[in-house]
């Protein structure tokens, strides 16, 4: 097994050590894997995608305006 060092804020280390009953390291871990199943699964989406950068741009723009008229109606109630 690899081993990892990391730097964590002063702060951060303070809450941390309020729950000294967890394993932090296995957090870590446990966070680092959830991260991986994420990216593979994004890969896999990517790989499978035909949608080109354009695209892309299109859907996000109708998206966000959608967003938009959907908050400006909330806004009005």
């Amino acid at each position: 097994m690899v081993s990892m060092t990391l730097s964590i804020p002063a702060p951060l280390a303070q809450r941390m050590k309020k729950h000294s009953e967890l394993n932090w390291s296995d957090v870590a871990r446990q966070a680092i894997k959830q991260k991986i199943r994420d990216l593979d699964l994004l890969d896999k989406l990517v790989a499978k995608s035909q949608m080109t950068s354009r695209d892309v741009e299109e859907l996000d723009d109708v998206i966000k305006k959608g967003l938009w008229q959907r908050h400006k109606e909330l806004m009005k109630a």
